[in-house]
């Protein structure tokens, strides 16, 4: 359709609704919106759905979405992606401004009319936290921030650093193949205690706590890691290692959504009950957003899905009585 637009006429789309981010979260909002009715467009950055799981651990198990005791997360991806027959999605596209024209509708870059915007983008841009390490090309090449290709690590010498979820994660499946030095810097993982405990209990896998990586140098193709004991000036010591994981987490860039005007708290998106931010028609959930006593989990970002996609429905269609959930009599 062609409508004018600063003085020009340009083509446009039109919709219900635009979802910006295709992580497990808006896959599942986009397919709960089409259980609806809603024309939906999906908006990502990234070359491919899936968002964090696809781009940094598509081979985890996953243990915390109900009626699955466990499901990698390219499972999940991929059977959420099965239930977005209806969307349209544009991906390797950064949302970069949204406007709000008279009719109250909201204009994505110049191009897309939408009635209403849910923003599911997680932490946002995300980069990995570096290793604190001066490295070398060639060292460069053995050290990893994701686990896309488990197959890389199998029968060799690898140390993870980090004592979060991911690491506890990466540490057991790796541990199946590979022999494992676990480094963190503190005495007590802030993971799954089951997970700590099973490490434990297996043969090939070394936890070495509290220590820092202090230096890594390249030896006879092989990498010799310095750990320094956290509190302990002289303690040193060194592991040999063909690969290093470093699990430190990321930096999350959330700047476009100040630019727009959403307010934040803490860098995250305040939200009421309704999953509403402080713009007219503007909606967020899963973890970029927060609010009293939230957990960033992904079964609680569905359920967000579904009270955001209700109040959206009564919003745009306030005349229509709405069936909230298929198991409605």
């Amino acid at each position: 359709m062609l409508s004018f637009y600063g003085g020009f006429l340009i083509k446009m789309e039109k919709y219900d609704l635009a979802i910006i981010g295709t992580g497990p979260i808006g896959l599942f909002a986009a397919s709960f919106a089409n259980l609806h009715g809603l024309k939906t467009i999906s908006f990502d950055a990234l070359d491919e759905v899936g968002g964090q799981i696809n781009m940094l651990y598509p081979q985890k198990n996953i243990k915390d979405i109900p009626a699955f005791p466990s499901i990698k997360g390219e499972k999940l991806v991929s059977q959420l992606l099965e239930q977005n027959t209806n969307t349209k999605f544009i991906l390797s596209h950064k949302v970069k401004e949204i406007s709000f024209l008279e009719n109250e509708n909201i204009l994505i870059d110049k191009t897309y009319e939408v009635k209403s915007l849910l923003i599911a983008t997680g932490l946002g841009a995300f980069k990995p936290k570096t290793l604190p390490l001066s490295t070398t090309l060639d060292i460069q090449k053995h050290i990893h921030y994701s686990m896309q290709h488990p197959e890389i690590f199998a029968n060799k010498k690898v140390a993870i650093l980090g004592g979060g979820d991911s690491a506890l994660d990466w540490a057991l499946e790796l541990a199946t193949t590979s022999d494992i030095f676990l480094i963190h810097r503190r005495n007590e993982f802030r993971g799954l205690e089951s997970s700590v405990n099973k490490l434990k209990s297996l043969k090939n896998v070394e936890l070495l706590t509290p220590y820092l990586p202090k230096d890594v140098q390249l030896n006879n193709n092989r990498m010799e890691l310095v750990l320094h004991k956290v509190g302990a000036s002289q303690d040193f010591v060194t592991k040999n290692v063909d690969e290093i994981l470093v699990a430190y987490g990321f930096k999350s860039d959330n700047r476009q959504l100040r630019k727009w005007g959403i307010k934040l708290d803490h860098n995250l998106i305040a939200v009421s009950q309704q999953m509403h931010t402080n713009l007219p028609h503007v909606y967020a959930i899963g973890d970029a957003i927060t609010y009293p006593g939230r957990v960033p989990m992904i079964a609680l970002g569905f359920g967000e899905a579904q009270i955001a996609i209700s109040n959206i429905m009564q919003d745009l269609f306030p005349e229509k009585t709405m069936t909230l959930h298929s198991t409605s009599i």
